[in-house]
């Protein structure tokens, strides 16, 4: 027997949606941990749809490093239910810890100037000179990605990733499979202390 209360305590596990949580219930025979794995496996399986699905409500979040660096944040999802969820805030915090550590330049790939792309791809050519022309595009391209992933929030490893490989938009995806509601991050300003204007 599937209870009101079962269902209520999967949701708030999970951030799922109530029918969502009561069909992973009986999926599972009521199972709470096997119906958790059940739904983080769809939710990895419909991240991407998601993707496309407008995210108006969520948090302006901060962080503080030792009075030197200040990080302000906005970090979008569907509804206000997930935006009170610890899950959101804490990814909230850890993204925001992150811009505070990486410093990075732009959300992501597309927000970079066509003019600074063009300045790093010259400094590439002129690095691989003599080098033979079928491997030359493919040594910028490989420059290229390097250089996103040091500038670009997406992009950058998760500073609090023990293995070094998780990327921000990667954390993103699998909250977003967790909770089940698209998230994105809108903008964020990282303020140095002494830093000149730019």
């Amino acid at each position: 027997m599937i209870t009101a209360e079962l269902v209520r305590n999967l949701r708030e596990k999970t951030g799922a949606g109530m029918m969502e949580c009561k069909k992973a219930l009986e999926e599972t025979g009521g199972d709470m941990e096997k119906a958790v794995d059940a739904l983080r496996r769809k939710g990895i399986a419909t991240a991407q749809k998601k993707a496309a699905r407008t995210a108006s409500q969520g948090m302006v979040g901060s962080y503080i490093h030792m009075d030197k660096i200040g990080v302000l944040l906005e970090v979008n999802c569907e509804t206000d239910f997930v935006a009170r969820t610890e899950d959101f805030k804490d990814l909230v915090k850890d993204i925001a810890m992150h811009v505070a550590a990486a410093s990075p330049q732009y959300l992501q790939r597309e927000e970079v100037p066509q003019d600074i792309i063009d300045r790093e791809t010259e400094i590439y050519k002129t690095q691989v000179q003599g080098k033979p022309e079928h491997v030359v595009e493919k040594i910028i391209q490989g420059k290229l990605e390097k250089f996103y992933e040091e500038i670009c929030l997406l992009d950058q490893v998760f500073v609090k990733d023990p293995e070094g490989k998780k990327k921000i938009k990667d954390l993103i995806t699998e909250k977003v499979a967790k909770v089940g509601e698209n998230i994105l991050v809108r903008r964020f300003t990282r303020y140095q202390l002494g830093e000149t204007a730019k």
